[in-house]
């Protein structure tokens, strides 16, 4: 069993770091790029010339002989949804921190904005399977529980499957939310669930990786572990073909995932474990 003043001592240093920079750094930004994108369906009204025609509501304007439109409104809130992968992939690094930490204080710092902005803030914790579902609230307690479980979390499987995560979200929150994928993503294809999700919410994609997952030193034999099948290799990294291979597998994955994303007319940033993140989000909130 853990010790429960070590749990409360970690979430409260990630609280304390994440808290502020939300607060006075990044809420601004935040607001900006997503003011306006929770709208709902307010009235009926006739139609004045000006008006956006594709808002035009056709069964009123058949019934009554004259054209009519559609009005929205701002919701007062909106659902921000962190979908975050919890695989064992994560679970590696050679800078100061591994993936999934940096991933923790990521989701931590926009869960804080989305408080701040008086947004409900839920979360799905998935590898290839939902591993978790935390269903969107307000407070600081329920953003700490958040972030409580991604400290501790043990999931059940090890691999990553996207399509899981995606399909889980489309089901289960039913308005549109503002989703944050945040990954790793070492997965197989995953467009054709982007692609359904993005049509119901707004999806931002996160690419987090380790600096030694895109360049792989040259430091003669290493033994190396697959986290996520277990398989051992030993391998020559003194080998330059094999070093501009393994350079090769990184930048086709990074480039695939822009790729899906960018066909979509979905966000992105692809940030390295060594990055500010503060400057990649403000950069991309920037970017609306």
């Amino acid at each position: 069993m853990r010790d429960v003043k070590e749990i409360l001592k970690k979430v409260r240093k990630i609280e304390i770091k994440t808290k502020r920079l939300s607060k006075h750094i990044f809420s601004g930004e935040y607001h900006s790029a997503f003011k306006g994108r929770g709208m709902s369906f307010s009235e009926v009204r006739a139609y004045n010339y000006g008006d956006d025609v594709r808002n035009i509501d056709w069964n009123v304007t058949a019934r009554t002989n004259e054209p009519h439109v559609k009005v929205f409104e701002e919701e007062r809130e909106l659902t921000v949804m962190l979908l975050i992968d919890v695989s064992k992939s994560a679970f590696f690094g050679t800078a100061d921190q591994f993936k999934n930490d940096y991933i923790t204080e990521l989701a931590a710092v926009i869960a804080f904005s989305a408080i701040n902005n008086n947004d409900k803030v839920g979360a799905i914790l998935f590898t290839d399977q939902v591993e978790l579902y935390i269903p969107p609230k307000k407070g600081k307690q329920h953003i700490l529980r958040i972030i409580r479980e991604l400290i501790y979390f043990e999931p059940k499987s090890n691999g990553t499957d996207l399509k899981e995560p995606l399909q889980y979200l489309n089901n289960i929150i039913k308005k549109k939310s503002i989703a944050f994928l945040i990954s790793d993503f070492i997965t197989g294809d995953y467009l054709e669930s982007l692609r359904i999700s993005s049509r119901k919410h707004d999806i931002i994609g996160l690419h987090v990786y380790d600096r030694y997952e895109k360049t792989l030193p040259n430091v003669g034999l290493l033994d190396l572990v697959d986290a996520e099948t277990g398989k051992k290799y030993v391998i020559d990294s003194s080998s330059k073909k094999l070093r501009e291979n393994y350079e090769s597998r990184f930048a086709e994955r990074q480039a695939l995932f822009y790729k899906n994303f960018q066909h979509l007319g979905l966000k992105t940033t692809s940030i390295s474990t060594e990055d500010d993140y503060i400057k990649e989000m403000i950069k991309l909130f920037k970017s609306y």
